[in-house]
């Protein structure tokens, strides 16, 4: 039996209203970039842009134009930075901020179960102490190591990288290639905590070796790094980070932004065993 026509635009009404009632919330990211050595100024609107195009995420960025390893960001000294928001991205580089009470209040909304995100330099920021030296566990010195899962210290030559997709079961590697960068920097690992490693990356370099005689010769050398990992902080705070993404090419890298994203979804519990986001949270909510 048809419906009469007024009952069929009602039916069709209230099913889209039905739809749009259990549609998902945007989830809401703060990007914090800014600091030395990098373009954020171009990094921080990639980023932005790649991630929303990819899932149901609104970013807000914090953006400091200071060009130095100590850059002043509002988030310092306001240990509820990060209230209202559903995941925190780092990509600053604050090499030298290292107050232990400044450093605190970064960490405390990830100590309250906020999820991170760290990218590149966020890996050298915050260090107090030594960073070549292995921190221990429950000192200031392995505070912001612990929060990553890994340490790391430093890097060689912008070179190209070999990444290696050594976990292909996790959601967010699953079905995805081994490729190689542009040249770019390989950061180091000093130790890894709680990290669960899921990209590796190898860097092949000139080393100089003096002889006996006095004389030197040059050898090249596989440098093979963990380079994307997933972290479980205090056992509860889900944290994404890849030390890959120096220069824009990189980052505008589908490649890149696709891990980034995925990265992301899984430290909020969004994404599914396959690599999809799940219902609501992919490009547009749906």
């Amino acid at each position: 039996m048809k419906l009469p026509v007024f009952s069929s635009l009602l039916a069709i009404a209230l099913a889209a209203g039905l739809s749009a009632a259990n549609a998902a919330e945007p989830l809401k990211a703060l990007l914090i970039a800014g600091g030395c050595c990098h373009d954020y100024a171009k990094q921080k609107d990639i980023l932005k842009e790649g991630i929303e195009k990819r899932a149901n995420i609104h970013v807000d960025v914090i953006y400091s134009e200071d060009h130095n390893t100590k850059p002043k960001f509002p988030i310092y000294g306001n240990p509820d930075y990060a209230k209202g928001y559903d995941v925190i991205i780092h990509d600053e580089c604050a090499a030298d901020i290292n107050d232990q009470a400044v450093v605190e209040g970064v960490l405390k909304p990830h100590r309250d179960g906020i999820p991170g995100v760290n990218l590149h330099c966020a890996m050298h920021c915050y260090r107090i102490g030594n960073p070549n030296e292995p921190g221990t566990p429950g000192t200031p010195h392995a505070f912001w190591f612990e929060y990553l899962g890994l340490q790391s210290s430093g890097h060689g030559s912008q070179l190209p990288i070999a990444l290696s997709f050594t976990d292909k079961n996790s959601p967010i590697t699953k079905g995805m290639s081994d490729w190689t960068t542009i040249n770019e920097e390989l950061y180091n690992n000093i130790k890894i905590y709680t990290g669960q490693a899921l990209v590796h990356g190898k860097q092949t370099v000139k080393v100089k070796k003096k002889q006996a005689d006095g004389t030197e010769t040059e050898e090249t050398k596989d440098n093979d790094y963990v380079v994307a990992w997933t972290n479980l902080y205090q056992g509860k705070t889900r944290v994404f980070s890849t030390t890959i993404g120096h220069n824009n090419d990189t980052v505008k890298d589908d490649r890149y932004l696709d891990l980034v994203t995925r990265g992301l979804l899984w430290a909020v519990d969004k994404i599914d065993a396959d690599g999809k986001p799940k219902a609501g949270y992919g490009p547009g909510g749906k």
